[in-house]
């Protein structure tokens, strides 16, 4: 962010009002708000920040750097919840909040921080928020990312893109990963995690259980990461590769945190799972079919983009969450023995690196 001192004044440095930053609330995306995190603690480094989370999120802000605390506080997803909101804003108003970004669009996510009178509150214009926000960005829809997107509400107004954005990051201590392994009686042996789960049918390559047989063949512990949705999905990778495959979904995300923390090798698909291990350092593959990876592989890189060349399929990506041309080819077709072949070379590198 280099870039952005140019922009700095000696008030920004003197200012000590704490910052509330109002994410979305999607496990990837939130993790990906760590960065919009790193962009105020350069900006104001004497600022602390602060960010509301639902309980299913507010594992990651443990292990979030630059983050003084969660606010937790759960609103449903398609009502207005009123009475929720005014508890919200009380809340906000305790706090003492200077300013406020308000990273969703949407006319609900504005309101809590309105409410509770915060002097500044950021966010683009959408949805008539008029009165909610008092420090309007404009231009959202010119920036090309999702990120950009978010981490523009950070800069002062009319500041250029930098050219890199910090990436995220989720830090784990090692004894925590010790006990976590002995309590769930894991061998302190090289796994690979599979994160077999995504929002959206369209986004879930086919083959985890093939996968997970040939990953024991070749000697690997295999772990199967998700929550419970992925249960059943789960019990086949589990059939599948037998004895040398862990289930290690559950509903607690600080289970799945620990355990991409833990793992040699992450393999995911396009999912908050994927931004995780990304986040965390580990090495991480992700698989791609409906989705652009420019869009929305994580900030931090991949040790391994699995995705179909466009010049054999055309309609990639769709961003659908159903196929139009009914075959799920950008899936299909990315073989089992593909992605063991690349988990594989990938530990190997990584093992070359850490000796």
């Amino acid at each position: 962010m280099n870039q952005d001192s140019q922009f700095r004044g000696d008030a920004d440095r003197s200012d000590t009002r704490p910052i509330l930053i109002i994410p979305y609330m999607w496990i990837g995306d939130f993790v990906r708000n760590h960065t919009v995190v790193r962009v105020l603690n350069e900006r104001w480094p004497n600022r602390p920040v602060d960010l509301l989370t639902t309980s299913l999120c507010a594992p990651l802000v443990d292990y979030m750097p630059g983050v003084r605390q969660g606010i937790v506080w759960d609103l449903p997803r398609s009502q207005l919840a009123v009475g929720r909101q005014l508890g919200l804003a009380k809340l906000l108003r305790e706090r003492n909040y200077g300013t406020a970004l308000v990273l969703p669009r949407t006319w609900k996510a504005a309101i809590a921080p309105a409410l509770a009178g915060i002097p500044e509150r950021v966010g683009f214009v959408g949805e008539f928020r008029f009165g909610l926000l008092n420090r309007w960005r404009w231009g959202e829809r010119k920036l090309p990312r999702f990120i950009d997107k978010n981490a523009a509400l950070a800069q002062p107004d009319g500041a250029p893109l930098p050219t890199e954005w910090p990436v995220p990051q989720l830090r784990v201590p090692a004894d925590e990963i010790v006990r976590w392994r002995q309590a769930n009686g894991l061998s302190a042996g090289t796994a690979v995690a599979l994160a077999p789960g995504s929002v959206g049918v369209s986004k879930r390559w086919p083959y985890y259980p093939e996968a997970a047989r040939l990953l024991v063949e070749r000697g690997l512990e295999v772990w199967v990461v998700g929550g419970p949705a992925e249960k059943g999905l789960t019990q086949e990778i589990v059939a599948a590769g037998g004895p040398g495959v862990r289930d290690l979904t559950g509903n607690d995300l600080r289970n799945g945190v620990l355990a991409m923390a833990a793992a040699g090798v992450a393999i995911s698909n396009d999912s908050g799972l994927m931004h995780i291990a990304a986040a965390l350092g580990t090495p991480t593959m992700g698989i791609f079919g409906p989705t652009s990876p420019y869009l929305w592989a994580p900030l931090n890189g991949l040790a391994a983009t699995v995705v179909q060349d466009k010049s054999v399929l055309s309609c990639q990506p769709c961003q659908s969450t159903i196929c139009r041309m009914n075959d799920h080819r950008c899936m299909r077709d990315i073989a089992a023995s593909e992605v063991v072949g690349i988990a594989q070379r990938v530990l190997g590198d990584h093992a070359q690196t850490t000796t």
